[in-house]
Formats: C-alpha cells, sequence, structure tokens
C-alpha cells in the first residue's frame, strides 16, 4: 500500500516542476490572506486588554470581523473586471499589492478606524486573489495535477491562519504586520517572471505568447498537439454566448453555478468563518481546564493544515466527491458535539469534568473540515465553468461565500445573545449533513478529466472514452 501511494506521487509529480513553481508564487500571498483571515481570533483580546494600543469596544469586535468580508463582496466588480481584462497573473499582482498596503497601515495604527480600513482593503485583495488564483493555477496545471496544485491556495491560507495564531497572542501588534508585508513582498518579487496562464492568452489571440507558456510550463518544446486542444476548446466555448445571463440560462452553466453557490454557502454554514473569527471566545466559553485557549488555537490551524496537505495528495486519487461527502457528514458530527457539550453547559448541569469536549471538538473539526469541505470547493470553483462565463461564475460563487460569511456570522452573534451559545451550532450541524445529501446526489465527479471533458458532463455527453496509449500519454502528462 505504502509503495503503492508512492509510485502514484512520483508519478504526479513527474514533469510538473515548473507548474508547481508558477502555483505556489502565484499563491503565495494567500498566506498573508489567512493571517488576516484569522487576525480577530487572536487579535481582539489583545485589543481589549488594558494595556492595548489602540482601544475597541463591543461594537468595534463584530465590524473587525464583518468589515473584511464586506470587503470582499465591494471587490465583486473589480475582479470580474480584472481577471478578463488585464489577467489572471496581473490580477494577483495588484491584489498582493493592495494587501501590502494595508499591512502597512496597521503598523502604523493608532486609532480603530485604520484598522476597519485595512481590514476592508485585505477583504477586497482576497476576492481577487481568490478568484484569479484558481483560475490561474487551473488553467495552467496538468489534469493529473490539478487537484493538488488547485488546493495549493487553501494550504498556504492555512499557513497563514497559523502562523497569526502563534504571533499575534505573544507578540507586539506590529511583527505579524511586518511578517505578513514580508510574504507579499516575497510574492511580488517573484510572480512577475511567471508566465500567464495560456488559456488567457488564447482568448486574447495571442498563440505564440500561449506556445511560450506551456514550453515553460511543461518543461518541453512540443506542445503543439496540447496548444491545438486549448484552441479547439476554447473556440468552442467562444461560440456560445458568454453573457451574465447565460449563467442562468445555459443548463450546464446554470448547474456549474449552483453547485459552486451551494458548496460556499455550505463552507460559511458549517461554521467556517464563524470559528476562524471566534475561536478564542469559543474555548473560553467552554471553561476547559484541560488547556490554554491561545495553545488549542495554535494546535488547531496546525492541524487544519495537516489535513489540507494531506487532502491535497489524495483529492487527485480518491475524487473530490468521496472527500466531499464523508468531510461533510464528520463535520456534522463534530459541530453536534460541541452544541450538545455547550446546551447541557446551558442548563446548569457539570460539565467540568467533560470539558475536554469542546477542545476534542473543534480539534476533530479542525481535521475533518479541511480534508474535504473546507477544499474540495476551491478547487471545483476553478474547474466546472466554460471560459467564456468562468471570471463571472467564479466571482458569484466568491460572492456567495463572503455574503453567507457575513450572513453567518452575524447569526452566530445574534443566536449567541439571545438563545445561547449551542443554538448556532446545532443548525450548522444539520446544514453539514444536508450538504452531503447535496453532493451525493447533484455533484458530478471531476478527477482525471480535461476542463473541456469536465464540460461535457455538465451538458450530459458522456465523455468519448479516451484508449488505452492516450490513458499513458495522459498520465505522462503530455495531454492537459
Amino acid at each position: 500500500m505504502v509503495n503503492k501511494m508512492k509510485e502514484h506521487i512520483q508519478q504526479m509529480f513527474a514533469g510538473t516542476f515548473y507548474q508547481l513553481l508558477a502555483a505556489i508564487s502565484g499563491t503565495f500571498s494567500a498566506i498573508s490572506d489567512g493571517m488576516q483571515y484569522g487576525w480577530s481570533a487572536p487579535l481582539i483580546p489583545v485589543l481589549q486588554a488594558p494595556d492595548s494600543p489602540i482601544k475597541i469596544d463591543d461594537a468595534d469586535i463584530y465590524w473587525l470581523e464583518t468589515i473584511y468580508l464586506l470587503g470582499g463582496i465591494a471587490g465583486l466588480p473589480v475582479t470580474i473586471y480584472f481577471v478578463d481584462k488585464i489577467g489572471r497573473q496581473k490580477s494577483l499582482i495588484i491584489a498582493a499589492s493592495n494587501s501590502l498596503t494595508a499591512w502597512v497601515i496597521i503598523v502604523l495604527a493608532n486609532r480603530v478606524e485604520y484598522l476597519y480600513v485595512a481590514r476592508f482593503l485585505t477583504g477586497l485583495a482576497m476576492d481577487v486573489a481568490f478568484v484569479s488564483a484558481p483560475m490561474y493555477v487551473a488553467e495552467i496545471a496538468d489534469q493529473k495535477i490539478r487537484g493538488f496544485l488547485a488546493s495549493l491556495i487553501f494550504l498556504m491560507m492555512l499557513s497563514g491562519i497559523l502562523i497569526i495564531y502563534v504571533l499575534a497572542p505573544y507578540f507586539d501588534l506590529w511583527v505579524s504586520s511586518v511578517v505578513g508585508a514580508l510574504i507579499l513582498l516575497t510574492q511580488l518579487a517573484t510572480f512577475p517572471f511567471m508566465p500567464e496562464s495560456p488559456y488567457y492568452h488564447l482568448l486574447k489571440g495571442k498563440r505564440e505568447e500561449a506556445r511560450k507558456a506551456l514550453v515553460f510550463l511543461r518543461n518541453k518544446e512540443d506542445v503543439e498537439t496540447e496548444l491545438k486542444e486549448i484552441e479547439a476548446a476554447i473556440e468552442r466555448q467562444k461560440s456560445e454566448k458568454g453573457r451574465p445571463q447565460d449563467l442562468f440560462l445555459v443548463p450546464s452553466n446554470r448547474k456549474a453555478l449552483i453547485i459552486m453557490m451551494v458548496l460556499n454557502a455550505a463552507q460559511q454554514f458549517s461554521c467556517m468563518s464563524v470559528i476562524l473569527m471566534n475561536l478564542h471566545l469559543i474555548l473560553e466559553s467552554a471553561g476547559s481546564i484541560y488547556m490554554d485557549s491561545k495553545i488549542a488555537a495554535i494546535i488547531f490551524s496546525a492541524l487544519m493544515l495537516l489535513a489540507a496537505a494531506v487532502a491535497s495528495v489524495f483529492i487527485d486519487h480518491y475524487g473530490r466527491l468521496v472527500l466531499l461527502i464523508s468531510s461533510s457528514i464528520l463535520t456534522g458530527i463534530s459541530l453536534f458535539s460541541l452544541a450538545a457539550y455547550f446546551h447541557f453547559q446551558y442548563l446548569d448541569y457539570d460539565v467540568i469534568t467533560v470539558s475536554w469536549i469542546p477542545i476534542v471538538s473543534v480539534m476533530v473539526y479542525a481535521l475533518v473540515f479541511k480534508f474535504g469541505l473546507g477544499m474540495v470547493p476551491i478547487v471545483l470553483t476553478a474547474e466546472i465553468f466554460p471560459t467564456k462565463v468562468k471570471a463571472m461564475g467564479m466571482t458569484i460563487a466568491d460572492a456567495t461565500y463572503v455574503i453567507f460569511g457575513v450572513v453567518t456570522i452575524s447569526l452566530f452573534q445574534y443566536l449567541l445573545k439571545f438563545y445561547g451559545m449551542y443554538v448556532p451550532f446545532y443548525l450548522f450541524s444539520s446544514l453539514c449533513f444536508l450538504t452531503a445529501i447535496f453532493g451525493y446526489f447533484y455533484i458530478p465527479e471531476t478527477k482525471g478529466k480535461t476542463l473541456e471533458e469536465i464540460q461535457m458532463i455538465l451538458k450530459g455527453i458522456e465523455p468519448v472514452v479516451k484508449t488505452k496509449d492516450e490513458s499513458l500519454e495522459m498520465e505522462n502528462g503530455t495531454k492537459l
């Protein structure tokens, strides 16, 4: 079994060094985005302390969490314009520059209003990056490694969450900001030297630039066959309409949009933003005597990173659906356990002897959520939309993510205030189980499929079965 997995990994990565290099460089800013995503959980207690450099009140806590997501909503029209007008690569560079500005503002901030501005700017940049990066990666990658490369953005983001959880409670506010800025400077120093997506070049009629990009990414001169396949796919997709309304009027586009809107909403309703932004509050409310909330948060983020790293390897071997469905069920169970603990606490039962339950629950959540439900949507969103409506589709899917992020955070705060901590977790748990049912009955498997084959499946057309020689050729990475 071990030898078989080792052989699989070797085959998967064979001949893909430059794709990996471009993908890492293109998604590196997601580390900074992850730091901003998890920023409020460890830093709000710091800002509430008597010796805080910036004084905040209860209203500020809510707005410091939600304004980040509101910035993402404001970035929607910017994202649609940038990815198709100036390209995937340049969009990522602009997003990184915007995030760098936000970190500088945090370093210089002496009032909470400056933090609002910085959080808004970072949310805006996040929206551009989390559409551009998956699109860029999907379009440069062989299908044998596309799932892994598409998952890199989440690995980077989780690394950022771990970094902010480690730095924020123990160092001055400016330290984490400087680290975030240095990460962005690294991307800005390397990514401009990577090629633009061959798909984008061909969309703009730049065949020679597309050929050069493929030569670099595949590390070989003979790319004419793949180039022609991409051209044929783009020409077919160009013949289809690319108006905004066609996302809803064309059945295959509508199915893709429904899938991605449901999955992005499901990520939020499975407690992702709620836990990442309120982890310290949740653990402290549990009153556990077994572990300090700061240490628990660090372990939590490390486990999420570990689970995502393992899933990034398995996602191209076992497929998207197996990971998504199993993850949704297990995530629902972990949230139900958390809800039950807080319910008994609310009813004044003596829960001190079992106060390990919330710690174990959030640790299990970290593992099972990121193993599928937290990983698969970002991979699917880059695969499932056709070229003509990809920017619009991915942006609407991302809009669903940030809008429901605001909804779930607001819902959590409201239910917590009027009903208790247990109520929102019961709600979120039940929605995880519904996500598993939706995935089983509605989402097609995209493992090992080209972007063109995925479109055929969405249209209800069975892709042409490849011969043994063609399949072997694909395994060797000579076709997209």
